[in-house]
C-alpha cells in the first residue's frame, strides 16, 4: 500500500532528483515551454508553480528564495518581471501539461509542460529559392556565352 508517500522519485539519487526538478524549472521560465517526460512533467509542475506564487508575492525574501531554487539569474528577473504580473489575478493553475505521444527509443510517454497564456506560435517559414531565382543574372551571363560559342 502507498500510504503517505507522495510525489515521484524519478529513479534517481535524492541530489540528482533535485537538479534535475531545478533544471526543468529553469528551462521552462526561461522558454515557457518545454517538452519532457510525463512523469518529470507532472513532478515539476508543483513546484514551477510554487515559483509564480513567489513570483506573486514580490518581496525581496520572496526573490531570494526564488534564486536559491532556480539555476540562472535570468530565469529569476524574467519570473518576477514578466510572468508574476501575467499572473498576478489568477488564484493559481498556471500550468498545463499535454500529452505528446511516445518516445522513439524507450516508449517513455512524452508531455509538453507549458504555462497558461503561452499559447503555439507558428514559425514563419523561409521562402527557399532555387537555383534559377537565386543568381538571375549568373544565368543570364551563361546563356550569353552559350549564344556567342555558337555564333563562332
Amino acid at each position: 500500500m502507498r500510504h503517505l508517500i507522495s510525489g515521484s522519485k524519478l529513479g534517481k539519487q535524492p541530489a540528482h532528483r533535485r537538479a534535475v526538478l531545478r533544471n526543468l524549472v529553469t528551462n521552462l521560465i526561461e522558454k515557457e515551454r518545454i517538452h519532457t517526460t510525463l512523469l518529470r512533467a507532472k513532478t515539476a509542475r508543483p513546484i514551477a508553480e510554487r515559483m509564480i506564487t513567489l513570483g506573486k508575492r514580490d518581496s525581496l525574501h520572496a526573490r531570494r528564495q526564488a534564486a536559491a531554487f532556480l539555476m540562472t539569474p535570468d530565469a529569476t528577473k524574467k519570473l518576477f518581471s514578466d510572468l508574476a504580473p501575467r499572473f498576478a489575478d489568477r488564484p493559481g493553475g498556471y500550468t498545463r501539461i499535454v500529452r505528446a505521444g511516445w518516445r522513439i527509443g524507450d516508449g517513455a510517454e512524452l508531455a509538453i509542460l507549458e504555462f497558461i497564456g503561452s499559447e503555439l506560435k507558428k514559425k514563419e517559414k523561409k521562402q527557399r529559392r532555387g537555383r534559377a531565382e537565386e543568381a538571375p543574372e549568373a544565368n543570364e551571363k551563361e546563356k550569353e556565352k552559350e549564344v556567342a560559342s555558337t555564333k563562332k
